[in-house]
C-alpha cells in the first residue's frame, strides 16, 4: 500500500466502509471527510488505477452506474496496513 497515492489509499477505506458504493457514494464520503469538493475527474482515473492494480474491482448490475468493491487482496493491504500502523499507535486507547 506504501505506493497509493493518498487519495487511492483513502478510496480503499471509503470502498471498504461501504457496501459496493458508487462514485457519488465515494465522492460524498470523500468530500465530508476532506471538508472541500471532490472532482470526479479525479477519483476515475484513481479508480481504475486501484482496479488495474488488483485492489478494487468494478462491478456492473446493469445500470449505467458501476459499484465498486475491495478484492480479497484489497482487503489484505488494509489488514497489513492497519498491521503497520498498530506498531506505532495503540488504538484500544482512548
Amino acid at each position: 500500500m506504501n505506493e497509493l497515492t493518498r487519495i487511492q489509499r483513502d478510496l480503499l477505506y471509503v470502498i471498504a466502509g461501504h457496501d459496493e458504493p458508487t462514485v457519488l457514494t465515494i465522492k460524498r464520503t470523500l468530500e465530508g471527510y476532506y471538508d472541500a469538493d471532490v472532482d470526479q475527474g479525479r477519483l476515475y482515473p484513481n479508480l481504475d488505477a486501484l482496479s488495474e492494480s488488483g485492489l478494487v474491482e468494478k462491478v456492473e448490475h446493469g445500470s449505467r452506474t458501476p459499484h465498486y468493491r475491495l478484492t480479497d487482496r484489497g482487503h489484505r493491504e488494509i489488514e497489513s496496513r492497519r498491521d503497520w500502523e498498530s506498531q506505532y499507535v495503540d488504538f484500544s486507547e482512548k
